[in-house]
Parts: structure tokens; sequence; C-alpha cells
């Protein structure tokens, strides 16, 4: 098994007047030749929105778009006729496909939304576009892992257009976790949400990341309360 470590401190920076982000691989104005993404996975943005702003219409294509909101809620409109309101809890899967475009405010006046966006290169291009939303529960990730998006066939888990994983777990101080990857030909990358994790020597603690290759199962223990991301993806695109 193979670990790249990323601290949180060594992400990108990005601050508008209503827009705060955290880039862990290049986007927009920040470039690494370093951080161009890992295997089909292109960007993770930890984005703060101001009340009342947002991103105005805007196009996507040939690119699977995962939103999970952390804090608040967005607005969300696009171009397949999809409109509504995004809160803390839900997610939100997009296949851009042969093109979409779409706005994203945040739903408050009053408060900031916190969200993830992560994009993904697809499987497939130029396919239809499509659109899910779905609520997940902390309660079903207490100590275990949730599939929230899949390119498998997996029970109660939005469909993706890569063989690819998203699932999230919610592990108390103390508790472990194991994850096993589909084969060693897959990639797995760990954002540590909330808390401090250790993978064998390694630990990772809020907004830290790591790349994990090289690996059929990957097993971590919990050293605080912690909320986790893994991302399953394949190397090659």
């Amino acid at each position: 098994m193979k670990i790249n470590v990323q601290k949180s401190q060594e992400r990108g920076t990005a601050e508008h007047d209503w827009l705060h982000s955290h880039f862990s691989f290049s986007f927009a104005e920040y470039y690494n030749p370093k951080k161009m993404g890992f295997g089909t996975l292109r960007v993770l943005n930890d984005d703060i929105i101001d009340a009342g702003s947002g991103f105005p219409t805007h196009p996507h294509d040939n690119m699977e778009i995962v939103t999970i909101v952390l804090e608040g809620a967005l607005k969300h409109k696009d171009s397949m006729g999809n409109e509504g309101i995004i809160p803390k809890g839900d997610v939100q899967r997009m296949s851009a496909g042969t093109g979409v475009r779409h706005s994203e405010f945040n739903a408050s006046q009053t408060e900031q939304a916190k969200l993830l966006q992560i994009w993904v290169y697809p499987k497939k291009r130029n396919i239809e576009p499509s659109y899910e939303q779905k609520t997940f529960l902390k309660k079903e990730r207490k100590n275990k892992l949730q599939i929230i998006v899949s390119g498998f066939s997996e029970n109660g888990a939005m469909k993706m257009n890569q063989d690819g994983k998203f699932v999230l777990c919610d592990l108390e101080k103390g508790k472990k976790a194991s994850y096993s990857l589909k084969s060693t030909e897959q990639g797995l990358y760990v954002f540590v949400i909330k808390g401090k994790i250790k993978i064998a020597t390694t630990e990772l603690s809020e907004r830290d990341t790591a790349e994990i290759t090289e690996a059929e199962k990957v097993e971590l223990n919990a050293l605080q309360n912690s909320e986790i991301l893994f991302i399953e993806i394949p190397m090659s695109h």
C-alpha cells in the first residue's frame, strides 16, 4: 500500500467577495503541476458561500459532479428542468454528459453554506445528462460505511457513470473502519471532513487527505470522533 498525504494547509485557496475555497487539486487560478488529479478524480473543492450569494448559470460537460452539503442549503436550477433546495444531509449527483447548464446559490440570506464539490471523469463520454438528489441519514453511517454514489449496483446509492464509489462514515473515537477496494487497480482517496484518524502509521486531521494506491483493503482507526469521505476510482482514464 502506498499513501500520499496532503495536509489541509497545503491545499490551494481562493478568496472572492462571496466565495471562500480550498482546492485539493489545480482549479481556476490555483495551479500545481503535482496536483492535477488522482486517477479519474479531477476536482475536490471545499467551498463556503456567503449568504445570498452563489454561482450564476454556467456550463459543464463530460464530468460526473457530486455535491455534498455540509452546512446550510443550496438552491439549484439547471437546463434539465431541475430546480429546488439541497439541504444539509443531502447529496446531489449530476452526469454532465453532452452538456448541462446550472446555477448554485446559497438558499439563505443570513447563514453561510458549506459544501464539497467533486468532479470525476466519466467512463462513457457524451451520454445524456442526468440528475439525482437524495437524503442520507447520519445514523446509517455511524461506525459503518454508507455508500452514497456508485458506478456499481449498490442498494440505495445514486448512480455514477464511472467504476467508482463515494462512501461516508462517521466513526466514534476508538472505533475502526475497513474499506475493501474492487481491485488493486483502483485508488482510494480519503478526505477527513472532521476529527482525526490513523491509517497504518499515518495520522490525518480535519481536511487532510490521503491518496492510497496498490491496496486491496484500507483499515483506519478513529483517534477522535470523525467524519470521513472515501472516494474509490480507477487510476487510469
